[in-house]
């Protein structure tokens, strides 16, 4: 049975009525970053792990601003992508990383 704690953001976004919110880098204009902002509570009030939390933005702006949108959502990673010219953003929500862009 695989480990159900793997991946867990429960807690994190959680732990306060209104996660603190801080954006590390951003390509992307102010209603597509509160969009992004927004999307991202949504996620994690509904979900507590975190490849549900990125299914559910990356869905979100497929669905909102068309295809293909890729989202990674979680404590450690690294990354480098190439993303379409305003369609970048990576912040936090309490102490988690979400980082959403357009490839493609």
């Amino acid at each position: 049975m695989a480990d159900q704690s793997k991946g867990s953001v429960a807690g994190a976004a959680h732990a306060t009525p209104s996660p603190k919110i801080v954006v590390k880098s951003i390509d992307m204009g102010e209603k597509m970053r509160v969009d992004a902002i927004d999307c991202a509570r949504a996620g994690f009030e509904k979900h507590t792990v975190a490849k549900e939390v990125a299914e559910y933005i990356k869905k979100e702006f497929d669905k909102n601003y068309g295809q293909t949108w890729h989202c990674i959502v979680g404590r450690d990673f690294g990354s480098y992508v190439t993303h379409e010219t305003n369609h970048f953003i990576y912040f936090y929500v309490d102490k988690i990383a979400v980082l959403l862009f357009k490839s493609g």
